[in-house]
């Protein structure tokens, strides 16, 4: 997937909230990009752009070469999964139902799997070893193994590209590495291109092979090392309070 002059916001009438513009931008394939930047930057807007799920102001999304806006909703589906922060609506739905919901692209009119796609659903519960909790309904799920679900859920879809937003904003330390390592396992083991919208930026750092770092000018892309040597992780915060050190990578408070 790749940008080409990407400008992302808010329209209501005449009126428009710009929040980034002239976004040239790259997904790699089997690479796990984060996108770092602060509260109401725009993260979640340039996701849910990126997704098809919002509108952008002007600019066009390529995916395979070709537009996203030429590219039906359903057909889009098999080549984008989208992971979310919201919990699920209370349901009786067991996680093996809720992730073979990510086959609905591809079943027919009634939803009825066939042999391929229950093996899909199979092997994506053991990738993300649910494969005991596969019984358990979602409402029972801790919030660690609900968001391994939900990632599961979008690996069952086999799209080649999966965008999270925040998925460890409610996960203790322990989940929050474990959700990453998962990340990470998919798309070297996989192949998938993971773009995931993160606060956690030293787990950002360690784990990611890009870093998109997102700001009032734009967002600069490059290599966790490269941005750390050149400063630029410092952008993202208010330097009269907080540093990080680039030798120690660890934040330091002034």
């Amino acid at each position: 997937m790749s940008t080409k002059s990407l400008s992302i916001g808010y329209a209501s009438g005449k009126r428009k909230t710009v929040l980034a513009e002239n976004l040239d931008l790259c997904i790699e394939s089997s690479a796990v990009i984060c996108l770092l930047g602060q509260n109401g930057i725009g993260k979640s807007t340039l996701l849910r752009t990126l997704s098809k799920m919002q509108p952008p102001l002007d600019g066009d999304i390529l995916l395979e070469g070709e537009s996203i806006y030429s590219i039906a909703r359903n057909e889009l589906a098999k080549k984008i999964g989208l992971v979310l922060t919201e919990r699920i609506p209370e349901s009786n739905l067991t996680v093996y139902e809720m992730v073979a919901l990510g086959r609905q692209p591809y079943t027919n009119w009634i939803g009825k799997m066939v042999e391929e796609d229950k093996e899909l659903v199979r092997r994506a519960l053991k990738g993300a070893q649910l494969e005991e909790l596969a019984d358990m309904r979602c409402d029972e799920l801790s919030d660690g193994q609900l968001q391994r679900a939900m990632i599961c859920r979008a690996v069952a879809q086999d799209t080649k590209l999966i965008l999270l937003d925040e998925p460890t904003a409610h996960l203790d330390i322990q989940h929050k590495i474990e959700t990453f390592q998962l990340l990470k396992k998919l798309a070297v083991e996989l192949g998938r291109s993971i773009l995931i919208s993160t606060h956690e930026v030293q787990l950002a750092t360690q784990m990611a092979d890009v870093l998109w770092l997102m700001n009032a000018d734009g967002i600069s892309s490059g290599s966790p090392e490269d941005l750390i040597n050149e400063g630029r992780i410092n952008e993202l915060f208010d330097r009269n309070t907080i540093h990080f050190d680039k030798e120690t990578r660890q934040f330091r408070f002034k």
